[in-house]
């Protein structure tokens, strides 16, 4: 009798086989990764009730991470004494997924940069971790 497989998909691609690379160096200080992209749709309306047609408007991609303390000192000891971590100039934030089979899917989210700055610790804390919201241009889905 043959076996039955329950997943169809085999073993599944987790935190543990992703990495991200940003600033020309791969990232271990990283709690989280979220990054999207959308084209604003809407149907176009005539004569009758039904829509007669598609209107594409404009897209946009966001981009955020959350960030150990350890992982944004070493960003900033990086850079000029004074300088803020959103004056870096426009970077790509590159993440690779490394599949069951051995094969890397990478994305590339396009000339990001940091809009925020901030730390907050709360009694109990073990380690310290930030949001940081990232304007970026666009995301290259699927790229070499």
């Amino acid at each position: 009798m043959a076996q039955e497989i329950v997943n169809q998909f085999g073993r599944l691609t987790g935190w543990n086989r992703i990495t991200l690379n940003l600033l020309g160096r791969d990232v271990e200080g990283i709690r989280k990764i979220a990054y999207d992209d959308t084209v604003e749709k809407e149907n176009a309306y005539g004569a009758s009730r039904m829509p007669i047609g598609r209107e594409e408007k404009n897209y946009a991609a966001t981009c955020s991470l959350e960030l150990y303390s350890e992982e944004v000192r070493a960003i900033q000891r990086s850079l000029p004494i004074g300088q803020r971590i959103q004056d870096i100039a426009p970077f790509d934030v590159v993440v690779e997924y490394e599949l069951p089979d051995g094969t890397l899917y990478k994305d590339r989210v396009k000339n990001c940069e940091f809009t925020n700055n901030s730390r907050e610790v709360n009694q109990g804390d073990g380690s310290i971790v930030t949001e940081y919201t990232l304007i970026c241009s666009h995301v290259q889905w699927n790229v070499i």
